[in-house]
């Protein structure tokens, strides 16, 4: 009997023996992929890093165009610049530029957007604004859409001292021949600008 219980203690601790080492084996195994995947996720996170900044950069927006076509002074201190006045494909014209506020008090737009009661519920816009070519003898307003409302810059509200905000305003084309025409905005002075043709 005692032979036999000194045999099972013998199997018993070469069983705890060998599966130690196994556990063992397992544990440094377990180390070393690991460190690899700690390193492999560095060298992602840098690549990642990497890509997002390039991808910052090709989707930022293209600088607007810096050409002054014209310069307007109103009351009030108020002043517009034109940059763009380009003729499309779609037989319209776009005219692009800023509005800047030099005075010392807040200003709205509200006087711009003219007497017509068709863009009314433009708002505070330049829906007022009108193209006159002088040599043909026609006068192109401010295009909207089927509910009335300007295709141009709305909510021109609460532009402060010292603030310079974009806008833009959409105009039937004139004839190709017409590159010289005049861009008028109500409670402001008239402006020759010159139409070019869209590059694309």
């Amino acid at each position: 009997m005692e032979a036999k219980q000194w045999a099972r203690g013998r199997k018993a601790t070469a069983v705890v023996a060998v599966t130690a080492g196994v556990a063992l084996a397992l544990a440094g195994c377990g180390g070393d992929g690991s460190g690899k995947k700690s390193d492999g996720a560095s060298t992602t996170r840098a690549s990642s890093t990497q890509n997002s900044s390039a991808s910052d950069q090709s989707s930022s927006p293209a600088p607007e165009p810096t050409e002054t076509l014209a310069q307007i002074k109103g009351s009030k201190d108020i002043v517009v610049v034109i940059n763009a006045a380009t003729r499309d494909a779609g037989g319209f014209v776009t005219v692009k530029g800023t509005v800047t506020n030099d005075g010392d008090a807040v200003f709205d737009a509200t006087n711009w957007v003219g007497q017509e009661v068709a863009v009314a519920k433009s708002g505070a816009s330049v829906a007022g604004a009108v193209l006159v070519d002088e040599a043909g003898k026609k006068r192109y307003y401010v295009l909207r859409d089927t509910d009335g409302v300007c295709l141009c810059t709305t909510k021109l509200l609460g532009i402060q001292p010292k603030e310079t905000v974009p806008f833009f305003a959409q105009f039937p084309a004139p004839p190709e021949s017409t590159t010289q025409v005049q861009f008028q905005l109500p409670t402001m002075p008239p402006a020759s600008i010159e139409i070019s043709d869209s590059e694309g």
